[in-house]
C-alpha cells in the first residue's frame, strides 16, 4: 500500500475521532438503554401521561424521627412545602436547575387535602385533625360511596405510608383503625417524576434537591428507589472506566515493551489502539448512537485484542502473506462469534457487540493496511536465524482431544439455572444503596412490590371488543400474585388503570375509569383517537419465580380472551429475558460455532481446519458458560462474556490452524499476545461495576483456556520440514 494511501487511512480515522474533541459521549444506565420493553415504549409514544413510568422515591421523616402524620402541625408544614414546590413561583423549596425540572409529585398529604376539600374541609385553616375529621365519615375513604379524591387518598395511604401503619380514616375497616383518627406513621414517601430538556434525565439531581429541602426545613428528605440505584450503578461504572483505562494503557505499554523489546513499535502500537478506540466512539456518536455504560466494557476489550497484529508480524517467523491470512481469519472468526450478540433480545448486549465488532474491524484494517510493513520490517535480526523445533508433534496429538474433553466436563458439571436481570446485578454486593433498597422494601409496599404495565388494544366502536377487555380486566383482578389489602369485609387489589363495567359500550367503560395515584390517564391514543388502554398491577417483587408465573398466566389470560397487547415492567422484563436466555443459551453457543465454521471454511477452504476451529470455539463457549455459573452466577449479564470468549478462542485457534514455521517464534507470538490481553482483562476484573468485573474474570480465564487449547491444536499439524531441519 502506498504511503499516500496509508496516510489517507490514518487521516480518516482521525476525522472519525474528531467529534470527541467537541464533547465526550454521554453514557447512561437508564433502563431503556439496557433492554427493550415494548409496553413502556408504547406508553411513552401513545399516552398523554408521560409520567407513568420511571418514578423516583423520596423518603421523608422529621429531624427528631418522631411522629409525623398524626402531628397536625408537621403535616401542615409538609403541605406548605409541597404547595411551594408545585407553585410556579420560586422558593427555597423549588427545584432550580437549568435542564431538569419537576414533572409531577404525588404525596399522601396532598391527596388527603384533596379528599378533605371534596367534603368542604381544609387542613390549611385548621389547627387540629379533629377539626377536619368532624363530622366523622364512618366509611372513611375506602367505602363504597367514597368520592374519587377519597379513593386516591386511600391509594396514596396504602402505597406511601409504611406497611402495617394505622390507616385511620383512610380505611376504618382495618383492625385498630378509627374514622376519627388520621393515618399514623413516623415517615412517608413522595413519588416524584423528573423531566429534562436533555435526555436522558439526570436523576442524580434529586440528591441535590433533597439536600436543599432538608437544609431549608425541619424534615429529612432522602432520595431512594430502583431508578436512583441505576444512576448509582452508572456512577460506579463511569468511575471504574476513568480509573481502569489509564491503568490498562500503562499495562499495555509495559507488556509491549517487555515482549517486543522495541520502544518505537510499542509507542506506535499503543497509539494505534487509542486511535481506533477514539474513532469508534467518535463515529458512533456522530451517527446518533446512544451509549450505555455497559458499552464501556468494550474499550479495554478492543485494546486487548488490538495487540495481536504487532506480535504476529514482529515475533513470528511466518512470511508476510501467512501472517496476513491468519490475522484475517482470526478477525473474521472473532467477529462471527461476537455477531450472535447482535441478535440478542437484550439491547445492551446488542450495543456492546456493535462497539466491539466495529473496534476489532477497524483495528484489523489499520494493522493490515498501515502498520503491516512497519511491523514486518522491524523484526529483530535474530528472527532470521534457522528455525528450530524442539519437540515432535506426532506424539502429542492426544493433547487436543484431551483438552476438548476437559472443557466439556467443566460445562457438564456446572450448576444449572440463570439469574433474573435486576438492579442488584449492576451494583457491588457491599453497596450501601442495596442495603437502603432492602430497608425500603421491608417498609413500603410500592418498593417491595414491582409494577407491571399492560397495554391493551381497544376498538372503541366494537361492543364485543369492549366485552373482551372488561372480561379480561375482571379475571385479571383475581390473580393471587397481585398485592391486596384484605380487611375481612372488603378486599382492595392494587390494580389501576382501565376500570370495570357491565356495559358493552365504551362510554360506560370510559366513565368507570378514573385516574389514580400512579396513573393519571390510562388511555393510549394515536392522532388523538383512543386505540388502547393501560392496566397497572403491583405484584410481589421478592419472588422472581412467582413473577414469571404471573407473566405466563397473564399471557394465557390475554390469549383466552382474545385480547392483544404487551406486558412490561422492569422485573417482569428482566425475568422474561433471563428465562429466554436460559432456554436458548446453548443454541446461541452452537449458532456462534456454526458461524465460525462457515467463515473459517470460506477463508481456508479446508473443512478439517474449519471443523477444528469451530469445535474448539464451541468447547470454550460451553466451558465459559459453565464457569460463569461458578463465578457469581450465570445470567444475561454474563452472556456477552461467553460470546466474547468464543471470539477469543476462534482468534487463537485460527492462529494455530496452520502449520508452524517455528515452534519457538510462533508460540512466543501466541503466548505474548495472550499474556498482554489476559493481563488487561485481569485489570478489568478489579472493577467495582459487576458486569465489568464478571467480564474481566471470565475473559481472563478464557484467554488462558484459549491459548492452551490453541497450543494443543498446533501439535496436530505435522511439520516434517522442521523435524528434518532439527
Amino acid at each position: 500500500m502506498s504511503r499516500t494511501a496509508k496516510l489517507a487511512v490514518v487521516v480518516l480515522l482521525c476525522l472519525m475521532a474528531l467529534p470527541l474533541l467537541n464533547s465526550a459521549p454521554q453514557a447512561s444506565m437508564a433502563t431503556e438503554y439496557i433492554f427493550d420493553d415494548p409496553a413502556l415504549e408504547r406508553m411513552k409514544a401513545q399516552s398523554n401521561d408521560s409520567t407513568t413510568s420511571n418514578q423516583l422515591i423520596v423518603r421523608i421523616s422529621h429531624d427528631d424521627m418522631g411522629p409525623l402524620t398524626h402531628n397536625f402541625t408537621r403535616v401542615n408544614e409538609l403541605l406548605m412545602i409541597e404547595t411551594a414546590i408545585t407553585s410556579s413561583s420560586e422558593s427555597n423549596y423549588s427545584l432550580n436547575h437549568d435542564a431538569v425540572f419537576l414533572k409531577r409529585l404525588e404525596s399522601p398529604i396532598s391527596a388527603w387535602q384533596s379528599a378533605l376539600l371534596s367534603r368542604n374541609k381544609s387542613m390549611v385553616n385548621a389547627t387540629s385533625w379533629g377539626q377536619v375529621l368532624q363530622p366523622i365519615n364512618q366509611d372513611g375513604w375506602c367505602g363504597n360511596d367514597a368520592l374519587l379524591s377519597e379513593q386516591i387518598a386511600f391509594q396514596a395511604t396504602l402505597l406511601m405510608l409504611p406497611k402495617n401503619s394505622n390507616l385511620g380514616v383512610a380505611c376504618p375497616e382495618f383492625a385498630g383503625a378509627l374514622p376519627s383518627q388520621p393515618p399514623q406513621a413516623n415517615e412517608i414517601i413522595w413519588l416524584v417524576w423528573l423531566d429534562s430538556s436533555e435526555m436522558p434525565v439526570d436523576w442524580l439531581i434529586l440528591n441535590d434537591w433533597c439536600k436543599d429541602l432538608s437544609d431549608n426545613s425541619e424534615f429529612q428528605f432522602e432520595p431512594a428507589g430502583v431508578n436512583m440505584l441505576f444512576k448509582e450503578a452508572e456512577r460506579v461504572a463511569k468511575q471504574d472506566l476513568s480509573q481502569i483505562l489509564p491503568v490498562t494503557a500503562l499495562i499495555l505499554f509495559a507488556l509491549l515493551l517487555l515482549f517486543l523489546r522495541d520502544f518505537k513499535s510499542t509507542v506506535v502500537t499503543l497509539g494505534s489502539v487509542i486511535l481506533v478506540v477514539a474513532a469508534v466512539m467518535g463515529s458512533l456518536q456522530v451517527l446518533g448512537y446512544q451509549f450505555s455504560v455497559i458499552d464501556g466494557i468494550a474499550i479495554p476489550i478492543i485494546m486487548g485484542v488490538a495487540v495481536d497484529g504487532a506480535f504476529w508480524y514482529k515475533s513470528s517467523r511466518k512470511p508476510k502473506h501467512e501472517v496476513r491470512n491468519i490475522l484475517l481469519l482470526a478477525m473474521a472468526t472473532t467477529v462471527a462469534a461476537i455477531s450472535l450478540a447482535l441478535f440478542s433480545p437484550i439491547k445492551a448486549q446488542r450495543g456492546l457487540a456493535l462497539v466491539m465488532i466495529f473496534g476489532i474491524v477497524l483495528d484489523w484494517a489499520l494493522t493490515r493496511y498501515v502498520l503491516e510493513d512497519f511491523y514486518f520490517n522491524s523484526r529483530r535480526s535474530s528472527d532470521n536465524s534457522p528455525p528450530s523445533f524442539s519437540q515432535m508433534n506426532e506424539n502429542k496429538r492426544w493433547l487436543w482431544p484431551s483438552c476438548l474433553t476437559i472443557l466439556v466436563v467443566m460445562a457438564l458439571t456446572s450448576p444449572t439455572g440463570v439469574e433474573a436481570l435486576d438492579i442488584e446485578q449492576f451494583l457491588p454486593e457491599d453497596s450501601d444503596y442495596l442495603d437502603e433498597l432492602s430497608d425500603l422494601r421491608d417498609i413500603y409496599i410500592i418498593a417491595s412490590g414491582t409494577i407491571v404495565f399492560i397495554t391493551l388494544d381497544i376498538d372503541t366502536s366494537d361492543a364485543e371488543d369492549i366485552n373482551k377487555i372488561t372480561r379480561f380486566r375482571t379475571q385479571f383482578d383475581q390473580h393471587p400474585s397481585i398485592i391486596s389489602y384484605d380487611t375481612g369485609l372488603t378486599k382492595q387489589n392494587l390494580v389501576l388503570g382501565i376500570g370495570e363495567t357491565q356495559s358493552s359500550n365504551f362510554s360506560a367503560l370510559y366513565e368507570n375509569t378514573s385516574q389514580s395515584v400512579i396513573i393519571n390517564d390510562p388511555w393510549l391514543r394515536v392522532n388523538g383517537d383512543i386505540t388502547g388502554g393501560m392496566i397497572i398491577a403491583i405484584i410481589d417483587g421478592e419472588n422472581s419465580e412467582s413473577a414469571y408465573q404471573f407473566l405466563l398466566d397473564t399471557q394465557d389470560l390475554m390469549a383466552t380472551n382474545n385480547v392483544s397487547g404487551e406486558i412490561g415492567g422492569q422485573l417482569i422484563t428482566g425475568i422474561d429475558l433471563a428465562k429466554s436466555f436460559e432456554q436458548t443459551r446453548i443454541i446461541q453457543i452452537l449458532a456462534a460455532g456454526c458461524a465460525v465454521f462457515v467463515i473459517a471454511f470460506g477463508l481456508t477452504r479446508s473443512p478439517e481446519k474449519a471443523i477444528r476451529i469451530a469445535a474448539g470455539t464451541i468447547a470454550v463457549g460451553i466451558a465459559v458458560d459453565g464457569l460463569a455459573s461458578h463465578f457469581g452466577g450465570r445470567g444475561v449479564n454474563t452472556a456477552p462474556a461467553v460470546l466474547l470468549g468464543m471470539g477469543f478462542a476462534a482468534d487463537y485457534l485460527s492462529h494455530a490452524s496452520d502449520k508452524m514455521t517455528s515452534w519457538k517464534s510462533d508460540n512466543f507470538a501466541r503466548w505474548g499476545a495472550a499474556a498482554t490481553s489476559g493481563l488487561v482483562f485481569v485489570t478489568v476484573s478489579f472493577s467495582e461495576f459487576p458486569p465489568a468485573k464478571s467480564t474481566g474474570v471470565l475473559l481472563s480465564l478464557t484467554i488462558l483456556i484459549s491459548v492452551i487449547l490453541a497450543s494443543c491444536l498446533a501439535f496436530t499439524y505435522p511439520n516434517h520440514r522442521l523435524l528434518q531441519e532439527e
